[in-house]
């Protein structure tokens, strides 16, 4: 049964990012959610970062797209914390690079990510995938959040080719294996983002369910 038919919603999926709107399909889409996102909305002004966590970035994408578009939206923010650059890239994981002026894009983010951290023996090369979901209405309230995180470690080179951002990087020991070298299940099981998304598919059966 679809959400839209469930709760009488239908969710725009408030991304552009082709990496996260394959996730957020092969997650929500396996139990027939209704949703669309950016991509369908052309012209659509992008929403401003402003904010100095994952909470209140998420929260502000969704605010924005729900008031603009007139509908539901989720929206999130993640990125990767690393324990020897005192929690960066975090909140500017998307903009690591150009921020220090090293390029753009996953290839020099990860690039410039290994040169920070050359240094750093293995034991101490610890960091997580953290994610952030908001879920405002159509009037930008925030009606709902989720959050989760994975452990792992950073590698010293780029090992996988079935993920993006700092997936090649990211080793999950309970694998063995890097994020990007796991299958699409392998990675939604485990992932910060598919963890986060099954906490608010939770969220949204509590408040929304008795609407069903």
């Amino acid at each position: 049964m679809e959400l839209q038919e469930r709760y009488g919603v239908r969710l725009l999926i408030a991304t552009m990012n082709r990496g996260k709107v394959r996730e957020f399909r092969e997650i929500l889409g396996q139990e027939g959610v209704e949703w669309d996102d950016l991509r369908a909305h052309e012209g659509v002004s992008v929403a401003e970062e402003t904010g100095r966590t994952f909470g209140a970035n998420a929260c502000q994408k969704a605010a924005y797209y729900a008031r603009l578009l007139k509908t539901y939206a989720v929206a999130d923010d993640s990125g990767l914390e690393v324990d020897a650059l005192g929690g960066g890239p975090g909140v500017h994981s998307a903009r690591w690079a150009e921020m220090h002026g090293a390029g753009h894009g996953d290839g020099d983010n990860n690039a410039l990510l290994l040169r920070q951290i050359e240094k750093v023996a293995d034991e101490r090369r610890t960091a997580r995938f953290v994610c952030v979901l908001a879920v405002a209405d159509a009037e930008g309230r925030i009606i709902m959040t989720a959050r989760d995180s994975v452990e792992g470690r950073v590698i010293r080179e780029a090992r996988g080719s079935n993920g993006f951002g700092y997936d090649p990087l990211f080793f999950v020991e309970e694998y063995g294996r890097t994020m990007a070298e796991l299958s699409g299940d392998e990675k939604h099981r485990i992932s910060h983002r598919g963890k986060a998304l099954r906490r608010l598919r939770g969220v949204m059966g509590r408040v929304w369910g008795s609407r069903a």
